[in-house]
């Protein structure tokens, strides 16, 4: 082994001659086992580098994508006693048909004539409103007569004035011509007793003189008399005016005073009629209320107040119904560390409880049974779990979901995140780390190139 010597060895025949080491060699199996270890090893090997499809996995269950597709329950409008059931459950109703017949338990509505009655008193009051008009115009028309009547006396006394006016000044002319003519009697009575005195005239000539004086004063006094009597007369007559002004306005103005009364009782008329227009019209619309109808087509789940006699009160459930005509979606609840991954338009593959499914959850593509939705609303809050909640519609672009689904079903969840290598999900698995946070652009690829889902056109509902 030294290469000291020239002498050869010939260890292996040696060895081929000795027990002992054929005795401990290798089992052929044993040298299989090691080349399936390595062969396992390098799959392992290649296994880490092939592609794996990150997720997020949630429960949810099947719904609908409206609210007004979603299971209800029929309320009762009003509080009543249950006569007649129309309908079994799970019998399908149509939009309109009636379930239950409700007959009246308040004392306030059991007159079967009350709508006729308040419509008679509708009409009564409205015959009284009618009158209130026929008194107002009657009240403006007398109201137009007194005036016509004022202006007529008004114009009598006015003449009265000026017939007044115009004596006064004939009286002044004749006080003026009195005061000349006792004037001029004095004169000549002066004159007589001036003649007289020296004796050139009697005394019947003085004396006729005297006598004409005192006529010609007793005249002028006549005349200043008259002359008062007319402009005490024109005080009257201005006195009568005013009177006659001031009696017929307080007339007009009480006769407006019940006119403005009269309007104002219409007018509490008026909303006495309006009051009872919709006291007719709630108990019109309170006798809709007796039959219960189908709000939409259906089916009639449950009868949550079953049997005959029994009193319902307002707004207590009477019956549940499902809506005919609906689209599934599914609504599902992710923890908050997971919500910045989720947008709307996101692929979302779902399990259906009772579908069989043979799924991978790093590898959809080889998956079977699985169906496609996309993430169509998010809600803003969270709710009492703890989580939020998510709406997923189906995917237009997939396989279309199953026609057995029913709503309230179970479905699981997987929303399809970015696209890495296998020993990088296992490593941040190991290390706890989150999913990798990406967004998709307008080509719907990821940044790095791999390939995405297409987005279907689905509009985000608020």
């Amino acid at each position: 082994m030294l290469n000291i010597t020239n002498n050869i060895v010939h260890c292996e025949d040696d060895i081929r001659s000795l027990q002992a080491p054929l005795r401990n060699r290798l089992a052929q199996w044993h040298i299989s086992a090691r080349n399936l270890f390595l062969l396992l090893l390098a799959l392992f090997l290649v296994f880490l580098f092939l592609p794996w499809t990150q997720n997020i996995q949630a429960t949810g269950k099947v719904t609908t994508l409206r609210p007004e597709h979603r299971p209800q329950t029929i309320h009762a409008t009003i509080a009543g006693r249950v006569e007649k059931w129309y309908v079994v459950e799970g019998q399908k109703v149509r939009a309109g048909d009636t379930i239950v017949f409700l007959s009246e338990v308040k004392a306030d509505y059991f007159d079967p004539a009350l709508v006729q009655r308040v419509g008679n008193q509708v009409l009564a009051k409205e015959s009284a409103i009618t009158s209130y008009d026929n008194k107002v115009s009657a009240l403006e028309s007398q109201i137009a007569a007194m005036e016509r009547e004022l202006i007529n006396k008004v114009a009598q006394i006015a003449n009265k004035i000026r017939q007044a006016e115009l004596k006064i000044e004939s009286d002044q002319a004749g006080v003026t011509q009195a005061k000349v003519d006792v004037q001029i009697a004095k004169r000549q009575f002066d004159g007589i007793k001036n003649l007289y005195d020296k004796g050139l005239k009697s005394l019947t000539e003085l004396e006729e003189k005297k006598a004409k004086l005192q006529e010609s004063e007793a005249k002028m006094v006549s005349a200043e008399n008259k002359l008062a009597s007319s402009q005490n007369d024109l005080e009257i007559y201005k006195t009568e005016l005013q009177l006659t002004q001031n009696e017929y306005a307080n007339k007009i103005a009480k006769t407006q005073s019940d006119k403005f009364s009269t309007i104002s009782e219409k007018f509490d008329a008026q909303a006495s009629v309006n009051k009872l227009r919709i006291e007719r019209e709630n108990y019109s619309r309170r006798n809709s209320f007796y039959h219960i109808l189908a709000p939409q087509d259906g089916y009639i789940v449950q009868a949550i107040t079953p049997g005959i006699g029994e009193i319902v009160k307002e707004g207590d459930p009477v019956v549940s119904i499902l809506p005919s005509d609906y689209e599934l979606a599914v609504e599902m609840y992710i923890r908050p560390m997971d919500l910045p991954l989720i947008s709307t338009g996101r692929q979302v593959r779902f399990l259906f409880d009772g579908w069989p499914a043979f799924f991978f959850s790093g590898w959809p593509g080889i998956s079977l049974g699985t169906f496609a939705g996309r993430v169509v609303a998010i809600d803003r809050n969270i709710s009492t779990n703890g989580k939020f909640r998510v709406l997923i519609a189906p995917d237009k672009n997939e396989q279309p979901w199953p026609d057995a689904l029913q709503v309230g079903g179970g479905a699981k969840g997987i929303a399809l995140l970015k696209n890495v290598p296998l020993w990088y999900e296992l490593w941040r698995i190991l290390n706890g780390f989150p999913p990798d946070l990406y967004q998709d652009d307008a080509s719907g690829k990821d940044p790095k190139g791999e390939g995405l889902a297409p987005k279907a056109p689905i509009k985000k509902t608020k």
